[in-house]
């Protein structure tokens, strides 16, 4: 067994497929084929259930690709642990954001870290928080930007900031005329809210069981920019987090935005990695400017 033909199993659980993980791996298919089948007689399980159009894994590989995945990316964190040494600040650093922060957030920062690290290559990702998870914890991300709070012991989160809501009313509403409103406020209202998989929608779903509101039945918004559209619309009120309506972000017609008393419901924001990561020097770094530049843009507690 080598690091090798770890590499083609994870690949070929990536993308269930022979001839795409082969040229993935920048070999021919009955390479990586030949490969495959030495690793099942090594191991002396089946790891592929192999069928004309269907690849997948049996519960056997189903575990071995999980471990596999960790070796991976313990043996890429040595190679980069070895470069960061000789300069730590340089090279590549792929991170993750979920959509209700990244384009809120990023332009704030991207000009404070460039200043800060230029030599370092940001690829931003942008995802849902439970693909970002899973991708931190496979190795393919380097750290992402996630709310708290977070249970699994592999990682380690490095706070940043708190991010408070606002309501965003019609502007006809009611609470469009109040200046601050306690939480309490929301006790007769129904909220529109995002999907199932966003992490604003669990935050959002918090403040409803705090204040006794209630989520509007049969609508669920893709995007923050959907809820925005159909406040604005007057079909209901909804929680926006306060970069989402921070300068340059300009609100439409026909929506009023209202604070809250303190104290506000808000969203914890952090910077996560693997604890086994090579990376956490730069990355603490990194979180200190990140956590800086985004205070700088939100109103003192």
């Amino acid at each position: 067994m080598n690091l090798r033909d770890l590499k083609y199993l994870v690949a070929l659980a990536d993308l269930r497929h022979f001839g795409q993980a082969a040229e993935a791996c920048f070999v021919s298919q009955p390479t990586l084929s030949t490969q495959i089948r030495k690793l099942e007689e090594e191991l002396g399980v089946t790891l592929i259930e192999r069928a004309p159009r269907n690849i997948m894994l049996t519960a056997a590989g189903q575990d071995v690709v999980q471990r596999a995945r960790r070796i991976v990316a313990d043996v890429e964190e040595m190679k980069e642990s070895a470069r960061r040494s000789r300069d730590p600040e340089s090279g590549t650093l792929r991170l993750g954001v979920f959509p209700t922060l990244g384009p809120y957030l990023l332009p704030h920062i991207i000009p404070g870290l460039r200043e800060r690290f230029p030599q370092l290559e940001l690829l931003l990702v942008e995802e849902k928080s439970d693909v970002l998870l899973q991708r931190l914890r496979d190795g393919k991300l380097d750290a992402a930007l996630l709310a708290l709070p977070l249970h699994d012991e592999q990682l380690q989160a490095q706070f940043l900031f708190d991010e408070p809501f606002l309501l965003a009313v019609p502007a006809r509403h009611p609470l469009a005329r109040k200046k601050t409103l306690r939480i309490e406020a929301l006790n007769e209202e129904t909220l529109l809210l995002l999907e199932d998989g966003h992490c604003l929608r669990d935050q959002a779903l918090d403040v409803c069981r705090l204040s006794g509101a209630q989520e509007k039945s049969g609508f669920r918004a893709t995007s923050l920019e959907t809820l925005r559209q159909m406040v604005a619309s007057g079909v209901g009120v909804t929680l926006l987090p306060a970069l989402s309506v921070h300068a340059p972000i300009v609100q439409p017609d026909g929506i009023q935005l209202v604070p809250f008393t303190a104290p506000a419901p808000n969203r914890r924001i952090a910077l996560v990695w693997r604890k086994s990561s090579a990376l956490e020097d730069l990355l603490q770094s990194l979180g200190d400017v990140i956590g800086r530049q985004a205070r700088a843009q939100l109103p003192p507690d």
